[in-house]
């Protein structure tokens, strides 16, 4: 499985099973047979590549493949036999696999006759890493050996072990097989139980209660009933990819997506823990504390940083700092995450850190007014998402530090306002059609003007006390402006918004920022624009998405091909997504709460909603969210009027 460098294998096709550090990457047919990133991982590495299963020595028909939840997937064969008196096949076998390294094998009969029938599983690995799985590097399998009921692989201190339930008659360690002779009565059936583990346990003893609510409790209802399997599938793709900090196991954060990142991605954690606040603020909590024990404590210039890795931000802008992005998404999730509950004694004990962040923010912003990069061959380039995300720090964080009665909140606002105005000055471009954002201007102040969704997130702005929404980077008319280009054919896919415009030189429908749909994006946009007033365009794009999001059974993709729709089109997906993916989960989450515009103050024990009045998707029920710490429902009706039906009996409820 070789390839060229950074090519990674196609999975856009794979059954993923996932419950980290768990994870099962299946073909459709369901049989494992080594070939590229198949296979059952823990910790990543892989414990078994190959489990073919043959039945009165055939291979079993594959009629179905598909994933039942998160961390479980089921498929479903038929098996011919000489019995067999016409072309109906009288044996099914079922396959139930699980992503913590399970998988339970029943075979039935629909036979008026006993059937005698051998069965042989034939099992292989090569205990690889999954990045070297990725990159072609795997190896030859190991040689295995009989182990109790079942085989045994050792290489490298690591040991991978397949143990079988009920015990095979018989075990041939130099081909990895496995046999059975099933007797299967009138109508019967007959199950093997294997359970693959390392000596690492998949789930340590005791482990922490998810930070999240079960899918069950967490439910969506209305017209239009994909909102109900849409909330479900996301809470609980994002309840899968909860992984453990090592210093503080009792944090639980999101892993950014699998297969290819299922570690530790400060932005993407941050963005995540920011989206699901409706439900919990607990996931947000444990990912600020952990994030803020890997804030830098060096040098004036990098104190506070929280460090992250380089993204590749497309054909025409050069690789940007998740770390920065993530510095400054601290002090927004922290200020957010106490309007919607969370207790002042985890925010005094986070504020600290996100004072770190601030400072952070104030030395790389001078006296310039914007945040510009200071990578090698980049220095002084300036992003406009970038100060997006600075500019929002800066107002959620002057409030932060004003109501917690910590100095320097005026000299946020007057910071903010100052970069408003040089913003909307210098990253607009007037013409005719009535001018557009810039995505960035270069070191020597020349604009690059390409659009792309990353304009999203100017409409981003905040919430801040009271049920208000922080100002945004854009005057209104500018706003208006970039509505009506964000709303156009060339940005709105049909199933979503382009990472860049296709009138754009470069445009890729499958480009990851040149063109594909990154739902994170289209997310950002929808809440921005219904709260910014156009609730037109954000309803087109919430549709578009839904739609895509039923294609991809529910279970939204981190990214899409930006194929233009039409009459009889589908979504196309693209082979290197990670699915599931925190963000993309997370969006799903924030797509449905924004039909309600929740906006809670729990410090001033209010809530407020701002529901999109046109109800693009008519009638929507939200349950199991939760407001100050306590059950929150809400009901928007076809009219677009919100009622709250539950919520907290000291909560002042407000318009």
């Amino acid at each position: 499985m070789g390839g060229a460098p950074g090519e990674l294998p196609a999975v856009h096709a794979a059954v993923i099973s996932v419950a980290l550090p768990g994870l099962a990457v299946s073909p459709e047919h369901g049989q494992l047979t080594g070939r590229g990133l198949e296979g059952f991982y823990q910790h990543g590495r892989r414990l078994l590549s190959r489990c073919q299963l043959r039945v009165a020595g055939r291979e079993p028909i594959a009629v179905q493949g598909r994933s039942i939840s998160a961390d479980r997937a089921r498929f479903l064969a038929v098996v011919r036999t000489a019995a067999d008196t016409g072309p109906d096949p009288e044996v099914t076998v079922e396959r139930l696999r699980q992503a913590d390294g399970a998988e339970r094998i029943t075979l039935r009969s629909s036979s008026a006759r006993p059937l005698r029938l051998p069965v042989e599983i034939a099992l292989g690995t090569d205990l690889a890493e999954l990045g070297a799985v990725a990159a072609g590097r795997a190896g030859p399998e190991l040689p295995a050996s009989v182990h109790d009921s079942g085989m045994r692989w050792t290489a490298g201190g690591v040991r991978s072990t397949v143990s079988a339930q009920p015990p095979p008659t018989d075990a041939l360690a130099s081909a990895g097989v496995l046999r059975w002779i099933m007797e299967l009565p009138p109508g019967g059936s007959y199950t093997i139980q294997l359970t693959i583990r390392t000596d690492r346990p998949v789930r340590p003893p005791g482990r922490t209660a998810s930070p999240l609510p079960s899918p069950q409790d967490a439910r969506a209802e209305g017209d239009d009933q994909r909102v109900g399997p849409l909330l479900h599938r996301s809470v609980d793709d994002l309840r899968a990819l909860l992984i453990r900090d090592p210093a503080r196991p009792a944090d639980l954060y999101a892993a950014a997506g699998v297969p290819w990142r299922c570690g530790a991605a400060p932005a993407e954690a941050l963005w995540a823990a920011r989206m699901a606040l409706p439900l919990s603020t607990r996931l947000a909590s444990a990912t600020l504390r952990t994030l803020a024990r890997t804030q830098l404590a060096g040098t004036e210039r990098e104190l506070g940083l929280i460090p992250g890795p380089y993204r590749d931000a497309g054909p025409y802008l050069p690789p940007g700092c998740t770390g920065v992005e993530a510095t400054l998404a601290f002090p927004v999730v922290l200020a957010e995450a106490r309007r919607w509950g969370l207790p002042e004694p985890e925010v005094a004990e986070l504020l600290p850190a996100a004072e770190r962040c601030l400072h952070w923010l104030a030395a790389a912003l001078g006296d310039g007014g914007f945040l510009a990069e200071t990578g090698p061959g980049v220095a002084g380039f300036v992003r406009a998402e970038t100060q997006a995300h600075a500019h929002r720090a800066a107002v959620l964080g002057a409030e932060l530090l004003r109501e917690c009665g910590r100095p320097g909140a005026d000299e946020w606002l007057a910071r903010a306002g100052a970069l408003r105005g040089r913003f909307r000055a210098e990253f607009w471009l007037d013409d005719l059609s009535g001018g557009r954002p810039v995505a960035a201007r270069t070191a020597e102040g020349r604009p690059v003007p390409l659009l792309g969704a990353g304009a999203a997130h100017l409409l981003d702005t905040g919430l801040l006390g009271g049920g208000r929404l922080a100002p945004g980077l854009l005057d209104k008319v500018q706003t208006e402006q970039l509505a009506r280009l964000l709303g156009s054919p060339a940005m709105d896919s049909g199933w979503g918004l382009r990472g860049l415009s296709a009138k754009e030189p470069g445009y890729n429908p499958f480009g990851h920022r040149a063109g594909a749909v990154r739902i994170h994006e289209s997310a950002i946009a929808v809440a921005g624009l219904a709260a910014a007033g156009y609730e037109k365009e954000a309803g087109a794009l919430l549709r578009g998405v839904l739609d895509a999001a039923e294609a991809f059974g529910h279970r939204l993709p981190e990214m899409y091909a930006g194929e233009q729709r039409t009459a009889d089109s589908a979504p196309v997906p693209h082979p290197a997504a990670c699915r599931p993916a925190a963000v993309a989960a997370a969006s799903g989450i924030h797509l449905l709460t924004a039909l309600a515009g929740i906006r809670p103050d729990a410090p001033a024990g209010s809530v407020a909603l701002a529901p999109v009045r046109s109800a693009p998707l008519g009638a929507i029920r939200l349950a199991g969210l939760n407001v100050a710490g306590e059950p929150f429902t809400v009901r928007i009706s076809r009219l677009g009027v919100g009622m709250v039906e539950q919520a907290a009996a000291w909560l002042q409820l407000g318009g």
